[in-house]
């Protein structure tokens, strides 16, 4: 769904720092949303932690990198990484090129799937973050 100028897919989660959360069976799929790859500029460098990694809501467990700036990823849920996109680490920017399709990150063993439910979701959710988000990064610039 285009919206603000982003494309932003209503279909899927988001955790407040732009990373989109997608179920997949009884895994969560995760990676760096349209807005904050294109905020970002050209991804240079993604952290892989190791499969089996334990992590939290709202703690930081990666990290990434673009020429002019550097982001932590924070947990969407507690849970363990299932799986890294290893494509990541000789083409980081699969997630500049194709953000919700062959640039995700992640994959995610929630110890509690509900705790998806906490994650903006929804056409007006999704839009009121956005735009508070563009206007705050407009100012700050």
């Amino acid at each position: 769904m285009e919206m603000k100028g982003y494309n932003m897919p209503e279909d899927l989660y988001y955790e407040e720092n732009h990373y989109w959360v997608k179920p997949e069976g009884d895994l969560l799929v995760m990676g760096m949303d349209d807005f904050a790859q294109r905020l970002a500029g050209e991804i240079v460098y993604v952290q892989l932690p190791e499969d089996g990694k334990e992590i939290k809501k709202g703690k930081k467990f990666a990290k990434v990198e673009s020429g002019k700036w550097l982001g932590k990823v924070n947990g969407p849920v507690d849970g363990e990484i299932a799986a890294v996109n290893e494509e990541l680490e000789e083409n980081p920017g699969l997630i500049n090129s194709d953000c919700y399709g062959k640039g995700w990150m992640f994959k995610i063993k929630p110890a509690d799937p509900a705790q998806i439910e906490e994650l903006i979701k929804g056409v007006a959710a999704i839009e009121a973050w956005l735009t508070a988000d563009i206007e705050k990064y407009a100012s700050q610039g």
